[in-house]
């Protein structure tokens, strides 16, 4: 039955234990042995998802249930893992971290108890050697609804140092299941939001997860792990669907399937799964195109979706791309929809860091030495070409930039944040803002977009490819 998935969260005490570390390399490791693994990532990360697929071969998923709702959470994880012999949760922060003064909502914890899945804990053991008993105690002791299930010690200096650590937990009751040395030889390169995408160094990724696997092959006992994981009792929900999600949000599915377009490549690495898959359900032939390569959209585009990355990194390369701009201003002058979240809001801005870029929005980007990032409240202020005036959803914010002005006369949303109450631009066709959002919470934005493409009256100019 789908609802008895093998299944396993990868948790960790706080960040920088090592979760994306051994998470990836557990996934390449039962990748290679001809597993069909399922990846998820707790939370609204893109970057870590990136990682799970190149090490599966299988799109990596997120689990979010400030944005998406705890009730969808076990539904989208039975969706992303249908066909699998395993599924891998990698988690987010400390394994009880969540959402700021919610509780436990959006914690590892929270999904782990959704799923009914036994957890994993990934301890930094390079400072500590009896202590770690202690430690992995107050963890399984915290919550009793958490099945805290086993332990993978990371970081481990000597064999000396792995033998007091083993002698020590085994007092507390939690079996060690894999003990990892230190090592810089699998490292993933990092900067100001995080890791470096996939679609950045995609040759030395691979390199660093077929390490990765090896690592784990080598210091966790996999087939303790696999037993663990399909130990797992039977989930009751049914999994979550894209044409049933739209049917049941009122989203009628379109007919003529018109083209919207969808940003992607180093620039635009910022996207989640079900946002495709929502589109194709509503209607829409979905055509990805990368900014950096791609002189003009893809033929025939009536719409377009832009997502997050990390256009500061590539703003000299983006701005030379004088003929791609110049389509994105015409698309989006001509009403037909646009969507943009944090990357694709500054693509749409005059310039970024002085550079031009399309020259849809009268507002101008910088990079900043500040780190905006948080969950959101927002509400749709007007009817818009995604949102209908009312909409409430939640969302996610997380950059290194600003943009000047940060709102226009018609906002995109109205937000709860310390600082400014509405956010974005919705003006024509387009709506824009640093907002994150996971349409899977609301599939009615996917539905009004599309719903808006099949309205447009031309194509854009697209030319060959």
């Amino acid at each position: 039955m789908s609802g008895g998935i093998p299944r396993l969260v990868i948790a960790a005490p706080s960040s920088g234990a090592g979760k994306t570390t051994v998470a990836t390399g557990l996934m390449a490791a039962f990748a290679e042995a001809g597993l069909a693994v399922s990846p998820h990532k707790v939370g609204p990360d893109y970057i870590d998802p990136g990682y799970h697929a190149l090490a599966t071969g299988r799109p990596g998923r997120n689990l979010d249930a400030y944005l998406c709702g705890p009730e969808r959470i076990a539904p989208l994880f039975l969706h992303g893992a249908a066909g699998a012999d395993l599924a891998l949760v990698e988690g987010v922060m400390g394994l009880f971290d969540g959402a700021s003064g919610k509780g436990e909502l959006s914690s590892t914890a929270q999904v782990a108890k959704l799923l009914r899945a036994p957890v994993v804990l990934v301890v930094d053991a390079s400072s500590q050697s009896r202590s770690v008993a202690a430690l992995v105690h107050g963890f399984a002791s915290w919550d009793p609804e958490v099945r805290l299930a086993g332990v993978i010690l990371n970081k481990v200096g000597s064999d000396r140092h792995e033998e007091l650590l083993r002698d020590a937990m085994e007092s507390s009751g939690v079996p060690v299941l894999g003990a990892l040395r230190r090592t810089e030889r699998a490292g993933t390169p990092s900067r100001h939001l995080g890791l470096v995408p996939v679609a950045e160094r995609r040759a030395e990724a691979v390199e660093s997860v077929r390490e990765l696997a090896a690592q784990v092959r080598a210091g966790c006992d996999l087939q303790a792990l696999l037993a663990l994981a399909r130990s797992v009792p039977e989930l009751p929900d049914r999994p979550w669907d894209p044409a049933a999600a739209l049917a049941a949000a009122g989203g009628a599915t379109g007919s003529g399937r018109p083209v919207v377009a969808v940003a992607g490549g180093p620039a635009f690495t910022f996207s989640y799964a079900e946002h495709a898959e929502l589109l194709t359900a509503a209607g829409a032939e979905v055509a990805p195109f990368d900014p950096l390569r791609d002189e003009q959209l893809p033929p025939g585009t009536r719409g377009l979706v832009i997502g997050g990355g990390f256009p500061e990194v590539y703003a000299p390369e983006l701005s030379a791309n004088a003929p791609l701009r110049a389509a994105v201003a015409g698309l989006a002058a001509s009403g037909a929809p646009v969507s943009a979240e944090c990357a694709g809001l500054l693509y749409l801005s005059r310039t970024l860091d002085g550079r031009p870029m399309c020259g849809v929005l009268p507002a101008d980007g910088r990079m900043t030495g500040r780190l905006t990032l948080g969950y959101r409240e927002a509400v749709a202020l007007t009817d818009n070409a995604l949102a209908a005036a009312g909409t409430r959803l939640r969302g996610h914010e997380f950059h290194r930039t600003a943009l000047e002005p940060g709102a226009g006369a018609s906002p995109a949303w109205g937000v709860t944040h310390p600082r400014r109450g509405v956010e974005g631009y919705a003006t024509g066709g387009v709506h824009a803002s640093y907002l994150h959002v996971h349409w899977a919470a609301e599939p009615a934005l996917a539905a009004r977009l599309v719903a808006g493409a099949a309205r447009a009256a031309v194509p854009a100019a697209g030319g060959a490819r």
